[in-house]
């Protein structure tokens, strides 16, 4: 059974797109594209497809993930053209890898997001976002499945910044862009509730909706605050498959030399 790791996007229209429209809609495209699936045992057989740590209704994204499990092996290229010439633009499968190595899940720590404030000038965005991270706790309050709840929305923060000239409306226009690095814990931390915790610590609250998009996930460093590619490891591993089957030793990882 081959296992492959799928990187897709949700873009424009379709981040209104929920999770459970995205699942029909990929099944849709493994019919079409005739994917030879496993399937689960039992009296309900259905694919196996994983899918890990969606985005929120609403927001767009450019690293979300999910992975399959195939009864007969495809080259993974190939087989990303065809699921993506199955579903509608802005569903878009952009990347697929072998999945070589375990515990994928576990990689997607972190996430990166970027957040458009329309109508918000950037010397006040940044006054606001050092008021957020000056403060030991921000304690917001979201409706969950078990009711009302309360918890801090600054300890699962890693990085909040305002970029540097990243708006492309004019002048006249005030737009601020902050760049977002939250931690997964549990509860998860959502954009939504920093930007909570921007408008209880400092009174921040955009004129319209805030533009949300999620720009990777995967494993953090924390010196940096980079949010990694969770995809290295299977490249890694599939290129040293190669090389051992064509009697050559894997290249050795930066800095490993003298050891």
């Amino acid at each position: 059974m081959q296992r492959v790791r799928l990187r897709y996007t949700k873009r424009g229209r379709l981040r209104f797109t929920s999770h459970r429209d995205f699942q029909r809609a990929f099944e849709r495209a493994l019919r079409r594209s005739e994917v030879p699936m496993a399937y689960s045992a039992g009296f309900t057989p259905h694919p196996r497809v994983s899918y890990a740590n969606a985005a929120p209704t609403g927001t767009a994204s450019e690293a979300e993930y999910l992975e399959i499990a195939l009864a007969a092996p495809r080259e993974p290229e190939l087989l990303r053209e065809r699921l993506d010439a199955s579903l509608p633009d802005g569903l878009d499968i952009v990347e697929a890898v072998p999945a070589a190595t375990g515990d994928f899940a576990e990689r997607l720590a972190a996430s990166e997001w970027r957040l458009r404030m329309d109508g918000v000038a950037p010397d006040e965005a940044r006054r606001a976002v050092e008021t957020f991270l000056a403060a030991e706790e921000v304690v917001v309050r979201r409706q969950t499945k078990k009711g009302m709840r309360d918890f801090d929305a600054r300890g699962a923060v890693a990085a909040l910044s305002v970029e540097p000239g990243g708006s492309d409306r004019p002048e006249s226009v005030p737009c601020a862009i902050l760049r977002l690095v939250v931690r997964h814990l549990t509860p998860a931390v959502r954009p939504d509730d920093v930007l909570s915790g921007l408008r209880a610590v400092a009174d921040l609250a955009p004129p319209v909706p805030v533009a949300v998009t999620r720009l990777a996930q995967g494993p953090l460093d924390e010196e940096t605050a980079t949010v990694l590619d969770p995809f290295a490891p299977d490249r890694d591993a599939a290129r040293a498959v190669l090389a051992t089957a064509g009697g050559q030793r894997p290249a050795a990882a930066p800095g490993a030399a003298g050891q």
